[in-house]
């Protein structure tokens, strides 16, 4: 048996609260979605202002991102990611009732090697989502390292 780190409320709202300080700095309106290790919200805000549609997405890169253990765009990402046509997993946006998210703004939370977790915005183009992301990340790093726990801060993330 190992003892393994399990996302909580607290640190979930610490995420969710860091990635909207991002996209206010950045200016776009975003939808933020903290999902546990088998991609069940455990926090979800969507600014004022921001699309109706968020919620929904942003908890589909979560979960993709949790439950597959990777970033979302490494799906689609040229040459070989696995949804592209002609490719192993082509296709696979349209598995789990369509909650399969293959395009940018999904990451998995990475804490002492292990996905927890993952992190799901719905707003801003892709660079401004994987900003946002990056900022929730961080911050779950800075909360954690105090309790001598690593969290993976990266766009590319494949476990």
């Amino acid at each position: 048996m190992r003892a393994s780190f399990k996302l909580e409320l607290e640190e979930a709202r610490h995420m969710v609260a860091a990635a909207i300080r991002k996209s206010r700095e950045i200016g776009v309106l975003e939808t933020v979605c903290v999902a546990d290790e088998g991609g069940y919200p455990l926090a979800l805000e969507r600014m004022d202002r921001a699309r109706v549609t968020g919620p929904q997405i942003a908890w589909n890169k979560a979960f993709t991102a949790a439950g597959h253990k990777r970033s979302t765009h490494l799906f689609n990402q040229p040459p070989n990611g696995p949804a592209l046509p002609g490719n192993e997993a082509f296709g696979i946006q349209w598995s789990f009732e369509g909650r399969f998210a293959v395009f940018v703004g999904g990451f998995p939370i990475v804490v002492d090697d292990e996905v927890v977790g993952g992190i799901g915005l719905s707003g801003g183009n892709g660079e401004q989502d994987t900003a946002c992301g990056l900022a929730a990340l961080q911050a779950l790093q800075e909360l954690l390292a105090p309790k001598n726990h690593r969290v993976l801060v990266l766009a590319d993330i494949k476990m």
